[in-house]
């Protein structure tokens, strides 16, 4: 099981107004079919991408020669600091398009956090450790879960927005985005499936 940070504050459900679907059940699967875990969910609407803001702490860590966490959910404009907790100097980085960025060899905390301004898919690395692997996750709501063994996520959200999901896998190649879908509601459903199709996660 992967480990996340669930620093995302969540949207007050008794705080919106219209009553329409209490609970949202999204079930990932592969392309077979297969129930997929693990797989980052974000649950997207006007009214949550009006109430979304950067969080005000989020940090990513470099300890054992891992980060920690090795995915951190954050949302879009969020400042991330880099500490570093090892006896040997790190060198951050990261190439992808969403956020291209290097913290050279360093021990202890950098000066400045990296703010991640938007959304996307961040891979980084170690320039010095091969090893090391971590992604940022940005978006552009505060909403999110992950799936369980049953490639299922719930959703407490009552509003009657129009809803869509971005979707990611640990199992995604690099530079592919989020698998993006819109959902459509039948009658007095709430209940979804999404078969993803990115290569790489078939299981």
């Amino acid at each position: 099981m992967l480990k996340y940070v669930k620093q995302v504050a969540l949207v007050m459900c008794s705080a919106l107004p219209a009553l329409a679907w209490a609970d949202v059940a999204i079930q990932v699967t592969d392309a077979n079919g297969k129930p997929l875990a693990d797989a980052v969910v974000f649950l997207k609407s006007p009214s949550l991408l009006s109430r979304s803001q950067p969080l005000t702490e989020a940090e990513i860590a470099q300890q054992n020669r891992t980060f920690i966490p090795g995915v951190q959910v954050v949302t879009q404009g969020t400042a991330v600091d880099f500490p570093n907790r090892d006896d040997v100097r790190h060198h951050v980085y990261s190439f992808s398009p969403a956020k291209t960025f290097e913290l050279k060899l360093y021990i202890g905390k950098p000066e400045a956090p990296i703010v991640f301004d938007q959304v996307g898919i961040v891979e980084l690395g170690c320039n010095i450790h091969d090893s090391m692997l971590g992604w940022v996750l940005v978006n552009d709501t505060p909403l999110y879960g992950v799936t369980d063994d049953a490639g299922v996520v719930r959703f407490d959200y009552d509003q009657s927005d129009a809803l869509s999901v971005d979707i990611w896998h640990r199992h995604f190649p690099y530079g592919a985005p989020y698998e993006t879908f819109e959902l459509t509601r039948g009658k007095d459903s709430s209940e979804f499936t999404v078969a993803l199709q990115t290569p790489g996660v078939a299981l």
